[in-house]
Order: structure tokens, then sequence, then C-alpha cells
């Protein structure tokens, strides 16, 4: 079969003007769809489904939430509550790790200086440390 070709001479598509069609087509409807989306009706709309089925399924949550909380304590498994308090009481003794390590830090390099660098403490204070009155 020999290859048939079209007057203008490209290939013979016997397809070719329906995918231009649906090319067309599709093009249409994207560019009607992003205006739809992109609308401040659109929006509201959106905004007041979203609305109604948080408020509509804030029930059902709270059910599922109990519930699973009671077969987590059932099953003497840790909830979220205790996976948060956890983190936070562990956040507070690595602050205080720092801290210490802080202070660590700062009585290591005082104790580096030379002796004539460190700050002399009175006579007074010197003494109170032998007994002396």
């Amino acid at each position: 079969m020999p290859d048939e070709r079209a007057p203008n001479g490209k290939d013979f598509d016997p397809v070719g003007a329906f995918r231009e069609v649906r090319d067309n087509y599709l093009d249409v409807w994207a560019k009607t769809m992003v205006d739809a989306v992109n609308s401040e009706a659109y929006a509201k709309a959106t905004g007041m489904m979203l609305d109604t089925y948080l408020t509509a399924s804030a029930p059902l949550r709270e059910a599922l939430e109990k519930s699973t909380l009671q077969a987590l304590q059932q099953l003497n498994m840790p909830s979220r509550p205790d996976f948060i308090s956890l983190a936070e009481r562990l956040t507070n003794v690595e602050m205080k790790l720092d801290d210490l390590d802080a202070k660590l830090d700062e009585i290591g390099n005082s104790l580096k200086k030379p002796s004539s660098a460190r700050p002399r403490k009175p006579a007074a204070a010197r003494n109170r440390g032998k007994g002396a009155k």
C-alpha cells in the first residue's frame, strides 16, 4: 500500500482533525475552569462548603478521638497528649543542659586565664574563707 499524501504534501492523518478539535475543546475548557476557580464567588462557595463540612464532622471527630484515647489507655499505650507532655519535658531538660554547658564553659574559660588576669577578691573576703573574723 503506497503512502497516502494530502494535496499539500503532508502525510494523510484521518484522526488529525479529531485531535485538533479535542485539543481546542480542552483548551477552551481549561481557560473557562481557570476563570471560574479564580473568581470570588467560587472562593466563597468553597469556603461555605468547607465550613459546613467541618461543622458537621466535628461531633464525629470528637467521638472518634475519645474512643481512640480509651482504646490506647486500655492497651497501655501513649496518646498524643502523652507525647506532647514528654516532648515539653525533654525540651526543658535540653534547655537546662544548655544552660549548664554555658556555665561550665564560663568556669573553664575563667580557669584558663592566667592568675594575674583574674579579678582578685578583697582582703576581707579572702580571710573569711580561712576562719578569720
